[in-house]
């Protein structure tokens, strides 16, 4: 007689499978390392330190800051699992803050979110599970896994309010095999519900806000620290070239941004492009915001060809709602042909495909907008 898959699709006895959790100190993560330890697993809780606290950033809502790490540490110890704290400070910086610099100096409005699971987390995180032998490496993302023949699938969490799949896209598949996701199929409330049941500490912390290593969401003043040269004054022009006003750094600005132009018109302006090689704005109405056509760079596909040859759904920013689209794929790059007009399309964000079955909207991959 075959033995049933434990609670996590693996086909062993829970007290002989071993779990790392990655414990943020958050609600969440602190819920899922109680759920795994009632449930009869070996939990490791690790956390991860990635960079050296500010005052400010320790009084910010914000993740993996330094209370944070005392938080998982004492929510392990009420739990009576194992916990670690790996220090990845130069991991984070030259994987994640490096890139989010450069990546708004070339007038992109990047995501470090996805650039830390890509890298810190879910490589640096996943060798060291490996390492000791975890069997699968447990977060408190909301989103839903789902195992069948070895092989697990990544779907939106059925809280829609805190689904974190668009940050995930860039998972591969040997990692989305290893992860497990047990928040996705709950709502926000049944985890803090969850962790009072627990005793946890942590059972009403409030939720991280803001991007953790930005105090208080002040972008411009993080690019500064790390290139000091970044405000460079340039020049703002209308769609047809006509210089309008003058700037003081492009790392102000996102398309589709409309407050801090600085230029007055009769109708209401937005940043339509940003021209980092000559570093210039590009300002118009609205209605120059209207886009159909996307270009991708850097694809991740977790799905079958064929899955890509129908009609699908896409998400072109965290926030966004999913828009109807046909995709045509070309080697690593695609182009995305939208049903219908959307704003304020951004390059440095994610295009993340989904299609939807009995098991609700299957991420398919995505990749990185360039136009």
């Amino acid at each position: 007689m075959s033995k049933k898959n434990n609670s996590i699709g693996l086909n062993k006895d829970p007290k002989d499978t071993t779990v790392v959790v990655a414990m943020s100190g958050g609600v969440d993560s602190s819920t899922v390392a109680g759920m795994m330890k009632e449930q009869g697993y070996n939990v490791i809780g690790i956390t991860l330190k990635l960079y050296d606290d500010t005052k400010e950033v320790s009084k910010s809502k914000q993740c993996c800051a330094g209370q944070d790490i005392v938080d998982a540490k004492r929510v392990a110890d009420k739990l009576g699992i194992e916990h670690k704290i790996l220090y990845y400070q130069n991991k984070f910086k030259s994987g994640v803050i490096d890139n989010f610099v450069d990546s708004y100096l070339k007038g992109e409005t990047p995501i470090p979110c996805v650039q830390c699971n890509q890298t810190v987390k879910f490589k640096d995180l996943f060798q060291e599970s490996k390492n000791l032998n975890a069997d699968a490496l447990i977060t408190g993302h909301y989103v839903k896994s789902i195992t069948d023949n070895d092989q697990t699938n990544m779907y939106k969490a059925i809280d829609e309010n805190r689904d974190q799949s668009y940050f995930l896209f860039n998972t591969s598949r040997e990692q989305l095999n290893y992860l497990r996701f047990p928040l996705g199929s709950m709502l926000k409330n049944e985890t803090r519900e969850i962790a009072k049941r627990f005793g946890l500490n942590v059972a009403d912390k409030p939720d991280s806000q803001d991007i953790c290593f930005v105090p208080n969401g002040d972008y411009s003043s993080v690019i500064e620290k790390y290139r000091p040269d970044a405000y460079q004054k340039g020049n703002i022009k209308d769609i047809d070239g006509k210089v309008i006003g003058v700037h003081e750094g492009i790392i102000n600005f996102t398309v589709g941004q409309r407050r801090g132009i600085k230029v007055s018109d009769k109708e209401p302006l937005y940043v339509i492009d940003i021209n980092a090689k000559k570093n210039e704005i590009i300002v118009g109405q609205k209605k120059n915001l209207a886009q159909r056509e996307i270009k991708l760079k850097n694809l991740n596909i977790l799905c079958e060809p064929d899955e890509l040859k129908k009609e699908i759904s896409v998400k072109v920013r965290s926030t966004g709602k999913l828009l109807k689209a046909n995709v045509d794929l070309d080697q690593d790059t695609a182009s995305i042909k939208l049903i219908e007009d959307e704003y304020g399309i951004s390059p440095g964000q994610a295009c993340v495909f989904y299609c939807k079955n009995d098991n609700g909207y299957k991420v398919l991959g995505g990749g990185w907008i360039t136009k």
